[in-house]
């Protein structure tokens, strides 16, 4: 079996707007009201995608969920008398952002050595809490291998679980077994803290993982505070690199040493707040970034557009490179529409480590299949979404018949 690291992008619905919905998310928050324009957000999306083929990366995808969620606006009875955001959650297009969508453990860290995935619950957020049977459907769909994948129900709401958005995997390489490290929250802040330590801990066990292989790390309120919802903001990892803000942990030194004790082998690429304050990072989303391996063995960063205007960031980066360290390109990429609504390259996608060969061949990304879905969104996405479509009979029966398209186009009509 040839394992490698597959990167699952959301493709962005035809309902992607601008509710800020997110308390915590500073992006979404500042571009509330704004118009929003999904056409424009998938085929930036898309062309993220195109971006790693071509650097010779595996590439899937997953498909907008339904929406708007008729059931979820009749549970709650909204009516014109309901607050209107309630009317926009059923509307949301958040499971764009993949990295919410499970917590993904590869065979070779696993007990039956299976790769196990668990839908995240997003219990913290109403128009993210909607998203995980719809998600899990579409799992059981694209990894329906049982000798090879299992497919869990999300944790019980009463933990809140954001997926891998807060979970990194070291390991020498992807098909190597790895460790595990889970990052959470603990409440009491201004903002929620959104990844339950016993959420984390029951994914753990679900997925059979070692306890000598994994650890378990508090993420720093006070990037939380500054906006840092989930751990990703603030630090991401490609097997033996850990690069990450210098707040990005409540015990920074001691976080590095327990990973240190599992993993030995551990580079920590470390960006000082002295010459990239915390507000910066996040506002760049210099950490949402795909660190990734390239076919010839070299790490690529790949970063938000953002991160090229910034003096500051930039600034690092070129002197990160000028260096001798592990990381060794920096590749911006325009996702603009997620950024504003707070999500960046990392957000987008979510990291599986399997054969391709026992995944279903509709879900990954090819030139033509790339071709097919960019003709279909051109074709049907809406143009342009203003605050007050949100409700709309008329971009109702638009947004359903975008996504209804795009299923048709690539044979998965079975999608609920």
């Amino acid at each position: 079996m040839a394992l490698t690291e597959i990167n699952f992008d959301g493709i962005v619905g035809p309902s992607h707007n601008y509710a800020g919905l997110s308390l915590g998310n500073i992006a979404s928050a500042s571009h509330k009201g704004d118009p929003s324009y999904p056409r424009a957000a998938a085929l930036q999306g898309l062309a993220k995608m195109r971006g790693n083929l071509a650097r010779g990366l595996a590439q899937g995808f997953l498909l907008p969920l339904p929406r708007p969620n008729g059931a979820l606006l009749e549970r709650l009875a909204v009516d014109e008398t309901a607050d209107r955001a309630l009317l926009a959650a059923a509307w949301s297009a958040s499971s764009m952002w993949t990295a919410n969508a499970a917590t993904v453990s590869p065979a070779p860290d696993t007990a039956d050595g299976r790769c196990h995935l668990t839908p995240a619950n997003l219990a913290t957020m109403l128009h993210r809490a909607q998203e995980w049977r719809d998600t899990r459907r579409q799992l059981e769909i694209a990894f329906a291998d049982r000798a090879h994948f299992a497919v869990h129900d999300a944790v019980p709401a009463s933990f809140g679980d954001e997926g891998a958005a807060n979970h990194m995997r070291f390991c020498e390489g992807h098909g190597a077994p790895g460790v595990e490290v889970f990052v959470y929250g603990r409440p009491g802040g201004r903002f929620p803290a959104r990844q339950h330590e016993q959420a984390s801990l029951a994914v753990a066990r679900l997925h059979r993982l070692d306890p000598q292989r994994t650890v378990f790390i508090e993420q720093n309120p006070e990037a939380i505070e500054a906006g840092a919802f989930h751990n990703d903001v603030v630090a991401v990892a490609n097997e033996r690199v850990l690069f990450c803000h210098e707040k990005a942990f409540a015990d920074q030194a001691g976080a590095c040493d327990a990973i240190r004790r599992r993993f030995p082998a551990l580079e920590v690429v470390e960006v000082p707040a002295a010459e990239v304050s915390l507000a910066e990072a996040i506002r760049t989303y210099l950490f949402n970034a795909q660190l990734v391996t390239l076919p010839e063995g070299e790490m690529a960063l790949v970063v938000p557009e953002e991160c090229r205007e910034s003096a500051a960031v930039w600034g690092w980066c070129e002197r990160m490179l000028a260096g001798n360290g592990p990381i060794r390109q920096v590749i911006p990429v325009d996702v603009r529409q997620s950024m504003a609504n707070g999500g960046g390259p990392a957000c987008l996608r979510l990291r599986v480590v399997a054969d391709p060969a026992t995944i279903d061949p509709r879900f990954l990304l090819d030139e033509a299949r790339a071709d097919l879905i960019e003709r279909t969104i051109a074709a049907a996405w809406p143009e342009q979404i203003d605050p007050a479509d949100i409700g709309s009979a008329t971009l109702a029966q638009q947004v359903r018949a975008a996504r209804a398209a795009l299923l048709d186009a690539l044979d998965l009509t079975e999608l609920p």
